[in-house]
């Protein structure tokens, strides 16, 4: 039985200018000028130019103390963190003499790159749009891992191509001849059998490549398993020396063709959005000079809004453009605000951390990292966690010692045997040297690997050792294992 009944209840729903906010307070460094571009061309009451009193925003501070800058309450921006899922990367500004420009590498994609090999097949124009189509399958990381039946389907669909799986796999074959070697590749046994045998064409007979090649084609299974003793058995290999070599030959491989390591997608180099440096223990904090746009609103729009302002309204398209002059200007100072508000945040934010995290900040030692999570920072400055969150994800500090993403300075607290807290970071590192110092024939299981830790001061659990293991993508101790 169907029954209707009557809820009440309070919700905070974010409007359209916090929403934009946030997206704003997220745009990476390299894409702010692509926004504020996007902002110019649709509002014509916004255009480029300084304001009559720019304000330059600098931090100096020394011995943990900073000068504050003007108060602004971003909170009147951020009431909840319904929108909390948006991606978020680095950004930041900050308006300088100086015009630190970073580099932007672009170099041509991948499927560029491809196209360019395939015009060297002579294939004839029905070929060469399945073999597009092909092309346009591989994934990021090179490979495809669309069913050739399902692309068979894609090219009688969209393209009326008729054709069939046999002649998809001649093209496709074709196709995986193109560099970088192991493209197009369906699964990681057929990548690493597609390098291996483009080796052996470059070095004819060559025994250690024959014996990789036995090894992925006959004993993929024992190989990801690293059961080297049954690969000795099921090949009847009489020299381990050789099996180590074959070994060695196939994990120098590149199981990502289509990632950097291949060298032809698009590169971007990681952007700072701070910038720190350090005289003598006194810190000097900007925000990158790239993202300080001179923006203001437009003399003209104003001017023209006042006259229509003053005149009768009695006429209705008078009214109208009134209406859509006002909503421009509104809009043009509501971003303006909205860069200077995204500035402060970011500011208040480094600001704290770099105060929290001064010692490591002072000469980069790991080990004087503090234990720090967003709730420290958050009730530093008065703000949301949300708001803290979406910063420390999504930014990055350059230091006199190297480039930082923000959330690289928070983790959790471990207690030591001497009850004093270190950073999660600090046993990783401890975690990693222990690992790394480790018998390969037997390498330490997380149990051993918690007792050592638990010698060293730091308690920790078994289960807490794997989590940190695999937060490190260093694999189980069977596939550490080396002969």
């Amino acid at each position: 039985m169907q029954k209707l009944s009557l809820n009440q209840s309070l919700s905070q729903k974010l409007s359209p200018q916090q929403i934009q906010f946030i997206k704003l307070l997220q745009v990476p460094t390299a894409e702010l000028d692509t926004r504020v571009e996007e902002e110019l061309e649709i509002n014509p009451a916004l255009e480029e130019g300084r304001e009559e009193e720019p304000a330059q925003e600098r931090e100096e501070f020394e011995d943990g103390e900073v000068s504050s800058t003007e108060d602004l309450n971003v909170e009147d921006y951020l009431g909840d963190d319904d929108y909390s899922g948006y991606k978020m990367q680095g950004d930041g500004n900050y308006n300088d003499d100086e015009d630190r420009e970073m580099p932007v590498a672009m170099q041509a994609s991948l499927n560029d790159q491809l196209e360019a090999q395939l015009g060297f097949l002579g294939l004839e124009e029905r070929q060469e749009n399945i073999a597009k189509q092909l092309l346009g399958s591989i994934e990021s990381d090179g490979y495809i891992r669309r069913e050739l039946d399902a692309i068979v389907n894609d090219l009688a669909f969209a393209q009326n191509i008729e054709t069939d799986v046999d002649e998809l796999e001649e093209l496709l074959s074709q196709i995986q001849s193109f560099d970088p070697p192991g493209i197009a590749a369906r699964n990681l046994r057929e990548c690493l059998l597609i390098q291996l045998e483009k080796k052996r064409d470059d070095l004819e007979e060559d025994e250690i490549i024959t014996t990789a090649i036995d090894i992925v084609s006959l004993c993929f299974d024992e190989f990801t398993k690293k059961h080297y003793d049954k690969i000795i058995r099921k090949l009847n290999l009489e020299d381990e020396g050789l099996l180590k070599e074959a070994i060695s030959a196939i994990t120098k491989l590149n199981p990502k063709p289509g990632g950097i390591s291949g060298g032809l997608v698009k590169t971007q180099y990681l952007i700072p959005d701070f910038l720190l440096s350090n005289s003598n223990g006194k810190f000097d904090l900007t925000l990158n000079s790239r993202n300080a746009p001179e923006l203001r609103v437009s003399q003209s729009y104003s001017d023209m809004f006042s006259a229509y302002d003053k005149s009768d309204k009695k006429d209705k398209k008078l009214k109208e453009t009134v209406t859509f002059v006002k909503q421009k200007l509104d809009a043009a100072k509501w971003f303006i605000d909205a860069i200077k508000q995204r500035q402060n945040t970011l500011l208040r934010t480094m600001e704290s951390i770099v105060k929290f995290q001064y010692d490591f900040f002072q000469d980069g030692d790991e080990s004087k990292l503090r234990p720090m999570i967003l709730k420290d920072i958050a009730n530093e400055i008065n703000m949301d966690i949300s708001t803290v969150s979406r910063v420390a994800n999504s930014k990055s500090i350059q230091t006199d010692f190297g480039i930082f993403p923000l959330k690289y300075f928070f983790s959790e607290g471990i207690s030591t045997a001497s009850g004093e807290d270190v950073s999660s970071r600090e046993v990783k590192n401890v975690l990693a040297q222990l690992i790394d110092g480790e018998d390969k024939k037997k390498p330490l299981s997380d149990d051993k690997l918690e007792k050592s830790l638990k010698a060293k001061g730091y308690n920790i659990a078994r289960r807490t050792v794997a989590k940190y293991r695999e937060q490190l993508n260093i694999p189980v101790a069977r596939l550490r294992k080396e002969l």
